[in-house]
Parts: C-alpha cells; sequence; structure tokens
C-alpha cells in the first residue's frame, strides 16, 4: 500500500467515521515534474482527524479533509487537481499558496527605504500585490523536510527579484497535529534592509469545495478598528473604529447578514477584502483572531495568529468560470480567505507596524488553522 492509500486508510478510521468513503486524495503523479530544473511533488500529511495535502510548487496547499458533526469528511480548501492547472493558471491565482515578499498590496508598486526608492511590478489595478508577478506562490520550494505530519520548505528569494531588495532566505512549516490543527511557522534572514510580510492563502468553504455559498457562515473577529481603503484597495492611511458598521464582527454574525449594506468601504471591496487590527492581549504571543461556524455541517474554524491584523476576504471575485478539483464551478462568495499578517502598504505608512528586516533580524511568524465540529 503507497503512503497516500495507506494515508486514506488511516483517516476512514479516524475523525471521518466509518459511515465515510475514504477521501478521494489527489494522485502524486499529478503533481511530479520538473520545472526549472527543480523537482515538484505532492505530500500528503495527516494527523488527529484531518488529513493535508500540499505541493511545493508555490507551497500551495491542495486539499484540506475535515470532519463534518457527523463524521464525515470533505475537502474544504478551494484548489485544482494537476500540477499544470496552477503552472497555466487562467483563474485565481493565490489558491492554497504562501504569499510574499509582501503579502497584500504596496500602493503603485513603489515604497521607500533608507532613502532608497524601490520600483517593484505592478500585477492589482497599478498597485503590487502578493509579491507581484512572480510571488513566491509561482516558484518551487525546496523541501528540506517531509513526514507524515510535517512538511518543511525554503526558499531563496534573491536581490533583486521582483523589485525587493536583499538575499531573502524563507523557511516555513507545514505541520498538522492530534488536536486537528494546520500549522504554519516562517521563519526569514536577509543581508540587505528589506521589507518582509509573509501570509498564507488558502481559500476555504466549510462546505466542501463547491459546496454552496459562504454568506450563511457566522464569523467573528476579535478586532474593533479596521485600516479603510480607495477604490484600489490602498489604505487611506486612517485607523476607523468599527462600532455601528458592517465590520463590527466582534459579536458572531453570518458574513451575507450586512455585505450588501450601504456602506462606501463595502463598495470599494466588493464586499469583505479588509484588514481588521486584531485586539491583541499579548505583544507578540499566539493568540485566537478569528472564529467561522458554518451551520449547515457544524464545522468550526478558529484562527491563532502572533500578528497585528486579518485580511478578510468573502470571495467577491469568483465568478464560476473557473472549475476547482472536485468539477465544481468556483463560484461568487462560495469560499473565504482568513490571512494573517501585518497592515497592507505598511512601508509607505510611518505609522503602521514596520515590515522592515535587517541583516541580524529574523522574521518569524506563526499561524494557525484549528478545525472542529459543533
Amino acid at each position: 500500500m503507497n503512503r497516500i492509500a495507506t494515508v486514506a486508510a488511516a483517516l476512514l478510521l479516524a475523525g471521518c467515521g466509518a459511515q465515510s468513503a475514504a477521501p478521494e486524495l489527489l494522485p502524486a503523479e499529478n503533481f511530479a515534474a520538473s520545472i526549472d530544473g527543480k523537482q515538484v511533488n505532492l505530500y500528503t500529511l495527516h494527523a488527529g482527524d484531518i488529513t493535508l495535502q500540499a505541493t511545493n510548487y508555490g507551497a500551495r496547499v491542495v486539499s484540506l479533509w475535515t470532519p463534518d458533526r457527523e463524521g464525515r469528511c470533505e475537502d474544504i480548501v478551494l484548489g485544482y487537481e494537476t500540477l499544470d492547472r496552477y503552472v497555466n493558471n487562467t483563474g485565481e491565482r493565490f489558491l492554497g499558496a504562501v504569499v510574499g515578499p509582501y503579502a497584500n498590496r504596496i500602493a503603485a508598486g513603489r515604497f521607500s527605504l533608507d532613502g532608497t526608492e524601490y520600483t517593484l511590478p505592478t500585477n492589482d489595478n497599478g498597485q503590487t500585490l502578493h509579491g507581484g508577478m512572480t510571488g513566491l506562490d509561482r516558484v518551487v520550494w525546496d523541501v528540506c523536510e517531509a513526514t507524515e505530519q510535517k512538511l518543511v520548505l525554503s526558499y531563496l528569494h534573491r536581490d533583486g527579484e521582483e523589485g525587493f531588495p536583499g538575499n531573502l532566505q524563507i523557511r516555513m512549516t507545514y505541520t498538522v497535529t492530534p488536536e486537528n490543527e494546520f500549522r504554519v511557522d516562517y521563519e526569514a534572514t536577509t543581508d540587505k534592509p528589506t521589507v518582509v510580510n509573509l501570509s498564507h492563502h488558502s481559500f476555504f468553504n466549510l462546505k466542501g469545495e463547491g459546496n454552496g455559498t459562504v454568506l450563511d457562515n457566522v464569523l467573528t473577529i476579535r478586532a474593533s478598528r479596521t485600516t479603510p481603503v480607495d477604490s484600489v484597495l490602498i489604505p487611506t492611511g486612517e485607523i476607523a473604529d468599527v462600532t455601528g458598521t458592517p465590520f463590527d464582527f466582534r459579536q458572531p454574525h453570518a458574513i451575507g447578514e450586512r455585505i450588501e449594506a450601504d456602506n462606501a468601504q463595502l463598495r470599494n471591496g466588493h464586499g469583505y477584502d479588509h484588514n481588521w487590527i486584531i485586539d491583541r492581549r499579548t505583544a507578540d504571543e499566539v493568540e485566537l483572531a478569528a472564529t467561522v461556524y458554518e451551520p449547515t455541517t457544524g464545522r468550526t474554524l478558529e484562527v491563532w495568529s502572533d500578528q497585528p491584523a486579518l485580511q478578510f476576504y468573502s470571495g467577491n471575485f469568483f465568478d464560476g468560470s473557473s472549475v476547482g478539483k472536485t468539477g465544481k464551478a468556483l463560484r461568487y462568495r462560495e469560499s473565504l480567505a482568513l490571512e494573517t499578517q501585518k497592515y497592507p502598504d505598511s512601508p509607505n505608512h510611518a505609522d503602521f507596524p514596520s515590515t522592515v528586516l535587517r541583516p541580524g533580524e529574523t522574521y518569524t511568524q506563526t499561524c494557525i488553522y484549528r478545525f472542529g465540529a459543533k
């Protein structure tokens, strides 16, 4: 029995329950290829009641199986079934990927650091989004370690790549735990001052990929402030109180409850695509930032982070033209992303938390997605 078949059998006997069919894990040969002389593969991780598949192309999570309240497992992240569909992408580019070296947006693709102005490729309405034309999502990462519960990847983002200064050495670890957690740990060092803001970009549908709207999902975000954006989703520099607005998720609300409200920020984002400032209780410990409850299946998702902010995106730009790995269309507002990070466009706002990394320093970040059902 090969490793993927072994994991599938283990999952059937674990949290998915005897009444659930074994998950249809993607075959490793769908991702076995060489790109620019580097080997790409598919890796399967399992612990507790969850099974995750990831590829070192873009460090992408391709599938993630979790049980519902009846013990039935489904794949709850959007993705494609072959490497070729990621490489020759005509739909959503960032499915399941690590994004960076600067997650989110940098205004007009420009920033100054220590008196030097840097110009980056622009790939989103004249702005630089998630690292530019070839971010961390479009490169082959080196595999340092692969076990049943852990995948350790590294990538050297070279000085001048996509316009960013410094040889940025990144090491990232994906871990699944017996507590039904998917944990992402980052480390990075540089030989020249640069800016760094890494994040993970899985799109979740707790009903299962392609199984319907997320507007009935109940969301809580521990944040009393946001950073409002202009029409191209660049922060204005204002820090806004959420009280009395559709952005107040301090108490649970269905995502669709206020998404069509007459609100300038919702119009700018075509829904929710904004940065919440987490009401942190410590400076840098891992804390609960957000929770999602899907009432049909009972699945829950908790997001734990040591970062100051969270970008919540409600799947506003999917239009059904792209089909996921299960053969179902990826439709409007049928997925959500919860990206732990620092603020968008921080290099151009002196009063935002700094994203500068200097030689001799180490960038670290931890994000934990914890799954359950009720």
